[in-house]
C-alpha cells in the first residue's frame, strides 16, 4: 500500500482538468468518499492522481507564505492569514476520514490502540513523580495518573515539578521496574488488539506525506536567516505562530494511539516519499523556490549539503580502526596525518597546543565531517532540522515526542538525532535563549538515551561516543585562553576562560548531561574506556580545565572588582569533568574491569605530563597563585582509589616514578596551604570571592570531587616519596620553616608575624587530617557514610532533608548510596535520635530534628572529619561546644575538653608507607622543637598548636613498629645520619633521646647572644630561656653540636638526588629562583650563631607539660606504680575524655607500655624534683604588653558591671510594669479595704502610671494624660462561630462545599434586616449588636505612656529612614518596651483608687429608688467635658477605633450617617471586646480568675471613652428602653398612629445589647449597687424571653398541659418566681395573638418532638440565660476589679448569679437549683409580662411566621473554627493545583485557598484583580475584615495577611521526619501535624498574629 501511495504521490503532474474550481467549494465529504473510493479499487492510478491535483491544489504552499513573509500585503488581499489555511485543515480532515465524521474516525482509530505505553509528554512545570524504588534508569517518571494507578506504597518516591518537560514511563520495562506499571499499562495489549482494518487508514497514507511536506516548506520558506547581529526571533515567532494549527493536528493524530503513530512513522520515514517531493527537480517553481532556500540554510549553518562539498581526506573510516584516534590535537600541529589505533600511545601531539590563542581542529580528519556534514534522507531529518533551526519550538519537540511511544519511530528518531548532534551544539551557542533551548533538548534526549538498549545500539551504529565528544571538544575550543599558571611568559597550556558565557551561563549543560546519562550504561561507558581514542581525547577535553581560573594574591591594595567567575569554574569541573568521572567509576567495580582502570590512569598520566611540560614545570609553585582546578589529578587520584579498593590491583603497577609523585603532590599540597592561607586573611586583599572558594571546595556537593582525591593522591604520594621530604615539603608550603627554632626570637622572610600561627596551626592541621583521614584508605562504603553522618551531625542537629544533603553522596545516581536507600535509613537510626518538632505556642515553628546518641558522643565523635567536612569554622567550634555539654551532663568531664583522640580504621596494606611520616627524623625535630617553645612561652603558639603535636605523637605511638627490639646496644655505634638529634627514626625510642646542646643561628638582638657560654647552674633548668619572650623573626632552623640542620636545605637535597639521574639543568634553574624568594634583602638583621643548652628529651618535656598545665610542681605521677595492672589492660575510659593533662598522661602511659626502657626513664624523670623557676624580670616591652591586658580586663570589668546594673533596672521596670496593672483592676486584695464612713478622711491615692518612654511615673492628669499602649484591630472571628459541633472539612471534591448560613455572623445580618424590615430603624439599632464581622477587637501589651512622649516617639520613627515592617504613616508603631506592635493609644481616665471602694460599698436602698436613681442619671445630659488634653486625646482615639473597620462594618442604618449608627457602632464594640474575650477564656467562665487576658486587658480604659461619647447622644427618656422595662404603661398609647413604624416589641430586644446601652449611659464611674440594679431589671427581661422561647418551641399539647398547671399555682406566694407559674401566665398571654396559630401538622415535623420534662425545662432555660451571665460577670470584673470564681460547667449558673448578686444571700444551695428564684420583678411580673406580650400580640397579628422567628433566639454558639484538613496533603494538592477559578475560569498559577471559609483564590493573580486590589486581599477584607489566612497549594505554606501587611507563617504539613516541604521542592507525602495547626487556630483566635509573627512585609495590595 505504502508503495502505492509512494508511485502515486511521483513527481509533480499537471492539475487535472475533471475537477471544476467550483468542484472544490462542493461537499468536501462527498469529495473525500468519492476518491476514497476510487482508491479502494485495485487499480488505483487514477484515484491516486486526482487525489494528488487535489492536495496540490489545497495545500498550495504559495499563498500563506506570503503571509509568512510579509503579513501587511497578504492580509490586505483576500480572508486574511488564517483563512487558506483554515481552509486547508478542514480539507485535510474530511480526507482522512474518507467522507465520515472526524470525530468518529478519530474514535475508530483509538480503539486499535495497543496502549502497552503511557507516553504522556508534559512541558515545564508539570506536576510529576519520580520513584526511585521502582526505576531502572535514575531519569524515570510518572505523570500523577499512571503513578495513582499504580502500587506506590513504602516506596522511595516524590513529587516533582518537571523543569525541562518530560514524558510518562509508565509501561516501559527498559526504564522501570514492571511492578510499578499503573493499572492500564500491565496488560500486555499486543494479543488482543485485533487488526486493523485495511481501509481505515488507507487515506491518511495517501495524504500525509503531502501534508507533512507542505509543513516542511513552510518552514523553509518562513526562515530568514538573521542579518549579522540582529537577533531574527520575532521573525521566527510570527512563522511559528501560523503553522500552530498544522501542528497542533499532527499533535492531535499522534494521541490517536499506535495505528495512527505507525502510519506516521512510515511516512516520516520512508526515504522515497522525501526524494520524490523535496528534490526540487521538475518544473514546479514553488517546490525549486523551497529546495533553495533549503540549501541556503543549510549552507548558512555552516553545514555542507554532501552533493556539492570538496571531498575529504577521507570518505569512509575503514572498520576497526578508531575512528577519533588522537588526531584532533594531533593534528592541531598540522603535521599528523590519519593515525592508526596502534601507534597512538607514542603520540604526543600537544606541543604546539598554545601557540595560538584559539586552537582549531585540523581539516584533514573524521571528525570534520561528525561537525559539518548533513544530508537529509527523510521528512522526520528535515523535519528535526528546522526544530532545531527554530531553536526547539515546544510544540513541535512535543509531536516528535508524542510519537516515541511506537519503537520502530523511537530508532529512527534517536538515529536522526544523533547525526544532527553537532548542529545542536552550534544553534545552542548561538541562541539568544540558551536557557529555553537546553531545556528543550534535554527533554528530548533523555527520553531517548535513558534507555540502555537503545543507547547501545545506537553507539554501535552511530558512533554515538565520538559524536558526543567531539562535540563536546568543539564547544569548549571556543572559549580557550592561554594559562597564565606557573611561568605565564612560556606556557604552552590552554583553559577554558570562566568568564565567557558558555560557561557563565552553564550552555555546556544539556551535552554533558547526556554524556553523563549515556555513561551510566555500563555497555556504552564499556566501549568508551576501551577505546583509547576515545580516553586520549577526553583527556584532552578533560585538560581544558586543569588550572582554570587561577587566582593571583594581591600583595598591595584591594581588587577593584571581584570577578565571580568561580562559580562557573566550579560547576564545570563537578558537570564536565567530575560527573562523567563518577559515571565511569561505577563500572570498575570488580576485578574483571583491571584493564579500564589501567587504561585510563595511563593516559591520565601521559595528560599530567604533557601538562608539567607545557607550563614548564620544574620543583617549586610559582608564589603566591593558586587554582582551586585539578581534574587530571583528580581523574588520577579516584581511578587509583578504585583499583585498590575494588579491583585488587597493585597499587605500585599503575604508580609513576619518584620525580613525577613529587610534582604530583606540589599543586595539591599548594591548595591545601593555600586554604589555610585564606583562613588567615591573607588573601583579604583579593575580596570575598577567594573565600567563597574556598568554601565551595569543601563544601558537600564538592567535597568527593575536589578534596577528597586531593588528600587522597596527597597520602598516596606520601606512602611513597622519602618521609622527611615530604615532611619538609609541607612545613615549607605553609610557609613555617623560620617559626620551627628553639630560639626565642626568629625572623620570617616569607610571612608576616601576625600570620604565623595560623599558618602553623594549618600546618599542623594538615598533617594530622592526613595521617588519620581512612575516606580511601581501608574503610568500607557503610563506614564512611557512618563517619560521614557522625560529623554532620556532631556540627548540629539536623533534619533529614538537610542531612541527606550535607552527606556527599558519590554524585552518580547509580552508585551505592542513594539518598534514601536503606544503608542511609539504617546508619541514620544507628546514630541518631529523632526529636520530634516541638510547639510552644509563640515559640518559633521547629522541625523534626535528628540529633546524636550519648554513645556517638562518647566513640565515635571525630574531630578531624568534622574539620574536614566544615565549611565555616564556627562549625568546628560548635560541634566542640556541644560535645563539652555532652561531657558535662553525663558527668564525664567537668572542664573544658580538648578535641577527644578517635581510633582508626586499619590502614589498607598499600598504604602502610604512610605511617612512615610519623618515624621520620624531621617531624621528631619539629615535634620537639615545639614542645619545647609551647614550655618556654615562646610566642604564637597556642592550646591549639599542642593539641595538633600531642595528637601526631599519639598518632606515632599507635602506629609504632611493632615490639622495639630492645635496640638500645645498637645506639651507641657510629651515627651515620645527617645530625645528631636522633639516633634512628622510631618514635617510640627517639622519644627518650636526651638532646643537651642546640646550635641556632639568632638576630644579633636576640636575648641569646648575650651568654658567652652554654653554663647553667643545674643540670636540667628551665631557667636558660624563660627572660626571652619578645616577637622578633629569625631565619633557618640549626642544630646539633656542630650541625646545622635546615628543612628546605634537606628536602632540596633530596629532590636533587632524584633529580640528578634525569637532567642536571634543572638545579641551575632552580638555585637562583629559591634565593630571591626566600629573603628580602636588606630587610634583615644580622644574624649570629648562638648555642643554647637544651638537656631535655620529649619524654620529660611532656612531664613538665604536665606540671605547667595542672599548675603544680611534680603533678605527674606515673600510674602504673600504684596499679601495675594498667599495663596488660590498656584501654581505660578514664583517659579517653579530657583536657590537654589526661592527653599527656595518655601519651606516656602508651609510651612506658611501648618499651620498658621508656617505663623506666618516665619514673627516673619523675624521681627529680623540678627546682623552682626563678622569677622573670619585666622588662619594658612586656610591661606595655601587661598594661594593655590590665586596661582591657578593667574595660571588660566595667562592661560587665553596667549590664548587671542594666539587667536589674529593666527587672525592676517588669516589676513595676506588673504593679501598675494591679492599679488598672485593683483587683489586688490590698486595695479592698472594707472602710468605715466614720473615719477620718481617707487618703486618696491616686493610680500611677510608669511612662516608658521618659521613664517618670505620676497619675494621668486632664492636661498630661497617660495612655495604654493598644492594638486596634478589625475581626471577624466571632462570625465565624457556627451552632452544631460538627466541624466544617475542607472541600476536597466537587460534591463538597460549605455555605455560611449557619454562622453566627449570618444569623445576625438576617435578624437586623428582619427587623429593619418591619419596625422602626433607630430603635431597630438600639435592639442588636453589630460588630459580628468587622468588629473592633483592643488588645494592650500593659504599658503606659505619656501622650506627648508617644507624638515625639511617633515623629522620630517618622524621620527614622530604616524600612520598618510596619507604617508610621498609618499610626502604627511598636511599644517601645516590649516591642508589640500597636497603633494607637489609648487614655487612661483620671481618677483615685479610693472611688473604687467608695462605689463599690453595699447600700441598703431598694430595688425601685435604685431603679428612680438609674433613670435620673441616665437623664442628665452628658456634657462633654471643656477642651482639654485628655478630651481630644478621647476624641482622636474615638477617631481611630472607627476608621479601624470598613464602612459597610459600621453603617447599618437606612440613612446614611445618622447619629443612631454611632451609637450602636459604640456599645458594640464593648460587646466585641467582651465576647472575644469570653472565648479566649473557652467560651465559659468556669476556669475563673484574672485569666492572662485579664491581666493585660483594657477594657476599664475602653469603657471610659466609649461611655464619654455615647453620653452625648442622650437618648429621648420615650426611647429609652429603661422605662419600658420598669414601668407599667397605660394601655391606650400601645394603639399610636398606626402609618409610623412601631418601635422593636422590648421582647425582641437583644439583651447583652440593653445592658450595654444603660451602663454606658450612665455617668462613669458607676457605682456598683447600680450596676446590680441593672443587671436584675434586665435578667427578668431575659427571663421572660427564655419562657417565651420554650413556649414557641414546644408542641402544641404540652404548651396546654402547661398551661393548665401553672394556672393553678398563680397565687401561691412565690409564684413570680416559679418558671412553671410564669411560663402558663406566658402562653396564655400570647394565645390571644396569632402567634401559636396556622401551625397544622407541618409544624410538628419541625419542631423536635422531645418530651419536655422539667429537668429538660430548667436546662433550656439556664443555657438560654448563660451568655447574658457570663458577659455580665466579665463587665463586673472589668469595672470592679472583683475575681471570677472558679467552679465546674454544671455549676456556672448558679455561681455567676450569685456572684452578680441575682442570688438573695440566704439562699439554700441543698435541693436542685432553680433559675427563676434569681428573678427580682421591678414592677408585679404578671402586669409587665402581660405589657410585654401585647407588643409581640399586635405584631404577629400581620406577620406571624417572622414573629416567631424573631423570637426563637440561637444563643448556644460553638467556640469559632478554621476548616478541618485532609490527613494527607496530597488530597487537597490533586483536587486544588488543577481546579479553575470561578471568577476567571482560568487555573490559576498560583492557588490559594481561605482555611476561615474554604473559598479558593488566585494569589497575585491579575486576572482577578478589582480597583487594583489582587484576589487574596479582597477576600481578607470581605471574609475576615482584613485578616486572611490562605494556604498556598503549590507551596504546601500558610500565608497570613493582616490589613498592609503579610507574613509567611509556615507550614501545617508535615513529612515523615517532621519537615516542612515549602514549595514541594523535595515532594515527599505530607502530613498534617495537629498540634502546629492548633497553634495557627489559636493565633487566629486570640488576634496575636502581629505580635508572634516577626517577619511582615507590605503587600500592596498584590497578593
Amino acid at each position: 500500500m505504502a508503495a502505492a501511495a509512494a508511485a502515486a504521490v511521483g513527481g509533480p503532474q499537471p492539475p487535472q482538468p475533471e475537477l471544476p474550481a467550483a468542484g472544490l467549494a462542493l461537499d468536501k465529504a462527498a469529495t473525500a468518499a468519492h476518491l476514497k473510493a476510487a482508491l479502494s479499487r485495485p487499480d488505483n492510478r487514477a484515484g491516486a492522481e486526482e487525489l494528488q491535483a487535489l492536495l496540490e491544489r489545497v495545500l498550495s504552499a504559495e499563498r500563506p507564505l506570503a503571509v509568512a513573509a510579509d503579513g501587511e500585503e497578504a492580509a490586505a488581499g483576500g480572508g486574511g492569514p488564517g483563512a487558506a489555511e483554515e481552509e486547508a485543515l478542514e480539507w485535510c480532515k474530511c480526507l482522512l476520514a474518507g467522507g465520515g465524521g472526524y470525530e468518529e474516525f478519530c474514535a475508530a482509530v483509538r480503539a486499535y490502540d495497543p496502549a502497552a505505553l503511557c507516553g504522556l509528554v508534559w512541558t515545564a512545570n508539570f506536576v510529576a513523580y519520580r520513584c526511585r524504588t521502582c526505576g531502572i534508569s535514575p531519569c524515570m517518571s510518572l505523570c500523577a495518573e499512571c503513578f495513582h494507578q499504580g502500587d506506590h506504597t513504602g516506596h522511595d518516591f516524590n513529587m516533582f515539578r518537571s523543569q525541562a518537560g518530560g514524558a510518562c514511563d509508565c509501561g516501559d520495562s527498559n526504564v522501570m521496574r514492571e511492578s510499578g506499571f499503573c493499572r492500564r499499562h500491565q496488560i500486555k495489549s499486543s494479543s488482543n488488539i485485533p487488526c486493523v482494518p485495511k481501509d481505515l487508514l488507507m487515506m491518511s497514507e495517501f495524504v500525509l506525506p503531502r501534508f507533512i511536506f507542505c509543513l516542511i516548506q513552510y518552514l523553509r520558506e518562513g526562515y530568514n536567516e538573521p542579518a549579522a547581529d540582529v537577533p531574527s526571533e520575532k521573525d521566527l515567532s510570527k512563522v511559528l505562530q501560523l503553522l500552530e494549527p498544522q501542528i497542533s493536528f499532527l499533535e492531535d493524530l499522534t494521541k490517536m494511539g499506535g495505528a495512527m503513530r505507525s502510519v506516521l512513522t512510515q511516512v516520516l520515514t520512508n526515504q522515497q516519499n522525501y526524494k520524490d517531493l523535496t528534490s526540487g527537480l521538475g518544473e514546479n517553481t514553488c517546490a525549486k523556490k523551497s529546495h533553495e532556500k533549503y540549501l541556503i540554510a543549510l549552507k548558512s549553518s555552516g553545514l555542507t549539503y554532501p552533493e556539492d562539498k570538496l571531498v575529504y581526506g577521507i570518505q569512509e573510516p575503514s572498520a576497526g580502526t578508531s575512528t577519533l584516534a588522537v588526531q584532533g590535537f594531533a593534528g592541531a600541529t598540522g603535521t599528523l596525518g590519519q593515525l592508526d589505533s596502534s601507534d597512538e600511545e607514542d603520540q604526543d601531539g600537544s606541543q604546539g597546543l598554545g601557540k595560538r590563542k584559539r586552537v582549531k581542529l585540523s581539516s584533514s580528519t573524521k571528525d570534520q565531517s561528525i561537525m559539518d556534514v548533513l544530508k537529509h534522507k527523510s521528512f522526520l531529518e528535515e523535519l528535526l532540522f528546522w526544530t532545531i533551526k527554530y531553536e526547539f519550538p515546544q510544540k513541535m519537540v512535543t509531536f516528535l515526542l508524542n510519537m516515541l511511544p511506537d519503537q520502530e519511530y523511537k530508532v529512527a528518531f534517536t538515529k536522526t538525532f544523533v547525526q544532527h548532534y553537532a548542529f545542536i551544539m552550534k544553534t545552542l551557542k548561538k541562541s539568544h535563549e540558551s536557557d529555553t533551548m537546553s531545556n528543550r533538548i534535554v527533554h528530548i534526549s533523555v527520553q531517548l538515551f535513558s534507555n540502555e538498549e537503545l543507547a547501545r545500539q545506537v553507539t554501535e551504529e552511530c558512533q554515538l561516543l565520538d559524536i558526543m565528544v567531539t562535540v563536546l571538544l568543539y564547544m569548549m575550543e571556543s572559549c580557550l585562553i592561554k594559562s597564565e599558571l606557573q611561568d605565564e611568559e612560556n606556557s604552552l597550556h590552554v583553559v577554558v576562560n570562566c568568564g565567557e558565557a558558555l560557561l557563565k551561563n552553564n550552555t555546556y549543560w544539556p551535552l554533558v548531561s547526556d554524556f553523563i546519562n549515556i555513561l551510566s550504561h555500563q555497555s556504552v561507558a564499556k566501549k568508551f574506556l576501551e577505546d583509547h581514542g576515545l580516553l586520549v581525547t577526553w583527556m584532552n577535553f578533560v585538560s581544558f580545565f586543569q588550572g582554570m581560573n587561577l587566582n593571583k594574591r594581591e600583595l598591595n591594595e584591594h581588587v577593584e572588582f571581584e570577578s565571580q567567575t568561580y562559580y562557573a569554574a566550579f560547576a564545570a569541573e563537578l558537570e564536565a569533568c567530575a560527573q562523567p568521572m563518577w559515571g565511569l567509576l561505577s563500572h570498575c567495580k570488580v576485578r574483571e574491569t583491571q584493564e579500564y582502570t589501567r587504561n585510563v590512569v595511563r593516559y591520565c598520566l601521559e595528560a599530567l605530563q604533557d601538562w608539567f611540560d607545557a607550563i614548564n614545570f620544574v620543583d617549586e609553585p610559582a608564589p603566591n597563585q593558586v587554582t582551586f582546578h585539578l581534574p587530571l589529578h583528580r581523574y588520577y587520584a579516584m581511578f587509583l582509589s578504585k583499583a585498590v579498593k575494588c579491583q585488587e590491583l597493585d597499587l605500585d603497577s599503575v604508580l609513576p616514578d619518584q620525580e613525577m609523585l613529587m610534582k604530583l603532590m606540589i599543586h595539591p599540597l599548594q591548595i591545601q596551604a593555600s586554604l589555610a592561607e585564606i583562613h588567615s586573611n591573607m588573601w583579604v586583599r583579593n575580596g570575598l570571592q577567594i573565600k567563597g572558594q574556598a568554601m565551595t571546595y569543601v563544601q558537600s556537593h564538592f567535597c568527593n570531587s575536589m578534596i577528597d582525591p586531593d588528600i587522597y593522591l596527597l597520602q598516596v604520594c606520601a606512602s611513597r616519596l622519602d618521609p622527611d621530604y615530604f615532611i619538609s615539603s609541607v612545613f615549607e608550603r605553609f610557609k613555617v620553616v623560620d617559626l620551627l627554632t628553639m630560639a626565642s626570637q626568629h625572623q620570617n622572610t616569607v610571612l608576616d608575624a601576625e600570620h604565623e600561627r595560623s599558618m602553623l596551626e594549618g600546618a599542623l592541621t594538615f598533617l594530622v587530617i592526613l595521617l588519620s583521614l581512612r575516606l580511601h584508605l581501608g574503610m568500607s562504603d557503610d563506614e564512611i557514610l557512618r563517619a560521614e553522618m557522625v560529623a554532620q551531625l556532631c556540627m548540629n542537629d539536623r533534619t533529614h532533608s538537610s542531612l541527606l544533603d550535607l552527606i556527599p553522596e558519590n554524585p552518580n545516581p547509580k552508585s551505592g548510596i542513594i539518598p534514601g536507600s536503606y544503608s542511609f535509613e539504617s546508619v541514620l537510626s544507628a546514630v541518631a535520635d529523632f526529636k520530634a518538632p516541638v510547639f510552644e505556642p509563640g515559640g518559633s515553628m521547629q522541625q523534626g530534628m535528628y540529633t546524636p546518641k550519648a554513645e556517638v558522643w562518647d566513640q565515635e565523635f571525630d574531630p578531624v572529619m568534622v574539620i574536614l567536612r566544615t565549611v565555616y569554622r564556627r562549625d568546628v567550634q560548635s560541634a566542640m561546644d556541644r560535645y563539652t555539654a555532652f561531657l558535662k551532663q553525663n558527668g564525664k568531664f567537668p572542664g573544658n575538653p580538648w578535641p577527644p583522640y578517635k581510633k582508626r580504621t586499619p590502614l589498607h596494606p598499600s598504604y602502610k608507607g604512610l605511617m612512615r611520616l610519623l618515624h621520620c627524623k624531621t617531624l621528631h625535630i619539629v615535634l620537639f622543637t615545639l614542645l619545647y617553645k609551647i614550655l618556654m612561652d615562646h610566642q604564637n603558639l597556642s592550646e591549639h598548636v599542642l593539641c595538633m603535636v600531642l595528637y601526631l605523637i599519639e598518632l606515632g605511638l599507635e602506629n609504632s613498629a611493632d615490639e622495639e627490639s630492645d635496640e638500645e646496644a645498637s645506639v651507641c655505634g657510629p651515627e651515620r645520619c645527617h645530625d645528631s638529634w636522633f639516633p634512628g627514626s622510631n618514635l617510640v625510642a627517639n622519644m627518650r633521646h636526651f638532646i643537651n646542646y642546640v646550635r641556632v643561628r639568632v638576630p644579633e638582638t636576640a636575648p641569646e647572644v648575650k651568654r658567652d657560654s652554654p653554663a647553667s647552674t643545674s643540670s636540667d633548668s628551665l631557667g636558660s630561656l624563660q627572660s626571652s619572650r619578645r616577637p622578633k623573626v629569625l631565619q633557618r632552623e640549626n642544630s646539633g653540636t656542630a650541625q646545622v640542620f635546615s628543612l628546605v636545605a634537606e628536602r632540596r637535597k633530596k629532590f636533587q638526588e632524584i633529580i640528578n639521574r634525569s637532567s642536571n639543568e634543572a638545579n641551575q634553574v632552580v638555585r637562583p629562583k629559591t634565593s630571591s624568594k626566600w629573603s628580602a634583602p636588606g630587610s634583615a638583621p644580622q644574624l649570629t650563631t648562638a648555642i643554647l643548652e637544651i638537656k631535655e628529651s620529649i619524654l620529660s618535656l611532656l612531664i613538665k607539660l604536665h606540671h605547667k598545665l595542672s599548675g603544680k610542681q611534680n603533678s605527674y605521677y606515673p600510674p602504673w606504680l600504684d596499679d601495675i595492672e594498667i599495663l596488660i589492660q590498656p584501654e581505660i575510659p578514664k583517659y579517653s575524655h579530657g583536657d590537654g593533662i589526661t592527653a599527656v598522661e595518655r601519651i606516656l602511659l602508651k609510651a612506658a607500655l611501648q618499651s620498658r626502657m621508656n617505663k623506666r626513664i618516665i619514673e627516673e624523670i619523675c624521681r627529680k624534683v623540678t627546682p623552682p623557676v626563678p622569677p622573670r624580670k619585666v622588662t619594658a616591652a612586656e610591661k606595655k604588653t601587661l598594661d594593655k591586658e590590665e586596661r582591657r580586663q578593667k574595660a571588660r570589668e566595667r562592661q560587665q558591671k553596667l549590664l548587671a546594673e542594666f539587667a536589674s533596672r529593666q527587672k525592676s521596670f517588669m516589676e513595676t510594669a506588673m504593679d501598675v496593672e494591679r492599679f488598672f483592676f485593683s483587683d489586688s486584695p490590698e486595695n479592698d479595704i472594707p472602710m468605715e464612713i466614720t473615719t477620718a478622711e481617707p487618703q486618696v491615692s491616686e493610680a500611677v502610671y510608669d511612662c516608658v518612654i521618659c521613664g517618670q511615673s505620676g497619675p494621668s492628669s486632664e492636661d498630661r494624660p497617660t495612655g495604654l499602649v493598644v492594638l486596634l484591630q478589625a475581626s471577624s472571628v466571632l462570625g465565624q462561630c457556627r451552632d452544631n459541633t460538627e466541624p466544617k472539612k475542607l472541600p476536597i471534591t466537587e460534591e463538597e462545599q460549605i455555605y455560611p448560613w449557619d454562622t453566627c455572623a449570618a444569623v445576625h445580618d438576617v435578624r437586623l434586616s428582619l427587623l429593619q424590615r418591619y419596625f422602626k430603624d433607630s430603635s431597630c439599632l438600639l435592639a442588636v449588636s453589630i460588630g459580628w464581622e468587622g468588629g473592633v477587637y483592643v488588645q494592650t501589651c500593659g504599658h503606659t505612656l505619656h501622650i506627648d512622649c508617644h507624638k515625639s516617639y511617633m515623629e522620630s520613627l517618622r524621620n527614622d529612614q530604616v524600612l520598618q515592617g510596619f507604617s508610621v504613616d498609618k499610626g502604627e508603631f511598636t511599644c517601645p518596651l516590649c516591642r508589640q506592635f500597636a497603633n494607637s493609644v489609648l487614655p487612661c481616665y483620671p481618677g483615685s483608687n479610693m472611688e473604687n471602694n467608695l462605689w463599690q460599698r453595699p447600700s441598703n436602698k431598694s430595688l425601685q429608688d435604685l431603679i428612680k436613681e438609674v433613670e435620673e442619671l441616665q437623664g442628665r445630659p452628658g456634657a462633654f467635658p471643656s477642651e482639654t488634653n485628655l478630651s481630644k486625646e478621647m476624641e482622636s482615639v474615638m477617631k481611630d477605633i472607627k476608621n479601624t473597620t470598613q464602612k459597610k462594618y459600621r453603617d447599618y442604618s437606612k440613612t446614611p450617617g445618622s447619629p443612631d449608627n454611632d451609637f450602636l457602632f459604640m456599645y458594640s464594640v464593648a460587646r466585641t471586646n467582651l465576647e472575644l474575650e469570653l472565648i479566649h477564656r473557652g467560651g465559659n467562665l468556669c476556669s475563673g480568675g484574672a485569666s492572662t487576658a485579664g491581666k493585660r486587658s483594657c477594657l476599664n480604659q475602653l469603657f471610659h471613652v466609649l461611655a464619654l461619647h455615647m453620653r452625648l447622644y442622650s437618648i429621648d427618656s420615650e426611647f429609652n428602653p429603661w422605662g419600658k422595662l420598669t414601668q407599667l404603661e397605660e394601655m391606650n398609647s400601645q394603639l399610636g398612629n398606626e402609618e409610623q413604624q412601631p418601635e422593636v416589641p422590648i421582647l425582641y430586644h437583644d439583651v447583652t445589647s440593653l445592658l450595654l446601652i444603660q451602663i454606658l449611659m450612665m455617668p462613669q464611674p458607676l457605682r456598683k449597687d447600680h450596676f446590680t440594679c441593672i443587671v436584675k431589671v434586665l435578667f427578668a427581661l431575659l427571663y421572660t424571653q427564655a419562657l417565651v422561647a420554650l413556649s414557641v418551641k414546644c408542641n402544641e399539647e404540652d404548651r396546654s398541659a402547661w398551661k393548665h398547671t401553672g394556672a393553678l399555682k398563680k397565687n401561691t406566694c412565690d409564684a413570680e418566681k416559679s418558671y412553671k407559674v410564669l411560663l402558663s401566665f406566658v402562653i396564655s398571654e400570647l394565645s390571644k395573638g396569632k402567634l401559636y396559630h396556622e401551625e397544622g401538622a407541618q409544624e410538628c415535623a419541625m419542631v423536635s418532638p422531645i418530651a419536655w420534662s422539667s429537668e429538660s425545662m430548667e436546662k433550656y432555660l439556664q443555657d438560654f440565660c448563660l451568655p447574658f451571665l457570663r458577659i455580665t460577670s466579665l463587665l463586673q470584673h472589668h469595672l470592679f476589679g472583683e475575681d471570677l470564681p472558679s467552679c465546674q460547667e454544671e455549676e456556672e449558673f448558679s455561681v455567676l448569679s450569685s456572684c452578680l448578686g441575682l442570688l438573695p444571700t440566704f439562699y439554700q444551695t441543698e435541693h436542685p437549683f432553680i433559675s427563676a428564684s434569681c428573678l427580682d420583678w421591678p414592677v408585679p411580673a404578671f402586669d409587665i409580662i402581660a405589657q410585654w406580650c401585647s407588643e409581640i400580640n399586635s405584631f404577629t397579628e400581620r406577620h406571624a411566621e417572622q414573629g416567631k422567628a424573631l423570637l426563637i433566639q440561637e444563643s448556644r454558639w460553638k467556640l469559632p473554627h478554621l476548616l478541618q484538613l485532609p490527613e494527607n496533603y496530597n488530597t487537597i494538592f490533586q483536587y486544588y493545583h488543577r481546579k479553575t477559578c470561578s471568577v476567571c475560569t482560568k487555573v490559576p498559577k498560583d492557588p490559594a485557598v481561605c482555611l476561615v471559609c474554604g473559598t479558593f483564590v488566585c494569589l497575585k493573580g491579575l486576572c482577578c484583580k478589582q480597583q487594583s486590589y489582587c484576589e487574596c486581599v479582597l477576600h481578607s477584607q470581605n471574609c475576615g475584615a482584613g485578616t486572611g489566612i490562605f494556604l498556598l497549594v503549590n507551596a504546601s505554606v500558610i500565608i497570613i495577611i493582616r490589613g498592609h501587611r503579610f507574613c509567611l507563617w509556615g507550614s501545617v504539613y508535615l513529612d515523615a521526619h517532621g519537615e516542612e516541604d515549602r514549595d514541594l521542592r523535595r515532594g515527599k507525602p505530607l502530613y498534617i501535624c495537629k498540634e502546629r495547626y492548633k497553634v495557627l487556630e489559636q493565633q487566629w483566635i486570640s488576634h496575636t498574629f502581629d505580635h508572634i509573627n516577626k517577619r511582615w512585609g507590605p503587600h500592596y495590595n498584590g497578593l
